[in-house]
């Protein structure tokens, strides 16, 4: 069964996240906890329950076709990063990561990442 949240707004791109480590060594660490904890708690409010391991498709929402999906897909580390901090994922690792899908999309005035999560057969590495 597969289980939906979103994310207001935009994350980082991967330009950001390596603007913000060469701009000052605590910055890209405090930029991963506040997205984290962003994800994590769209993952709580959508009552997903726990999965041993899962498989995501998501749905980049832009404002604009300005940011290269490469660079907005990175983001996706914070997304499997909260599902672990929200208690859906043990870990997110090898066993817990099946595959990801991403679509991108523009919606100038309502930017969003839609997430889909549907748990999987577990890994046998």
């Amino acid at each position: 069964m597969p289980y939906q949240f979103v994310i207001p707004g935009r994350l980082p791109n991967l330009n950001d996240m390596i603007d913000a480590a060469r701009a000052n060594r605590y910055a890209s660490a405090e930029m991963k906890k506040a997205n984290t904890e962003l994800v994590a708690w769209c993952v709580k409010r959508a009552k997903i329950p726990k999965m041993k391991r899962a498989t995501l498709n998501i749905t980049w929402y832009e404002i604009s076709v300005r940011r290269d999906p490469d660079n907005v897909q990175a983001a996706v580390k914070f997304v499997w990063d909260g599902l672990v901090a929200a208690g859906v994922l043990t870990n997110d690792g090898w066993k817990q990561q099946g595959p990801v899908t991403h679509e991108m999309a523009v919606d100038k005035e309502n930017p969003r990442v839609e997430v889909e999560v549907r748990e999987v057969e577990a890994c046998e590495t």
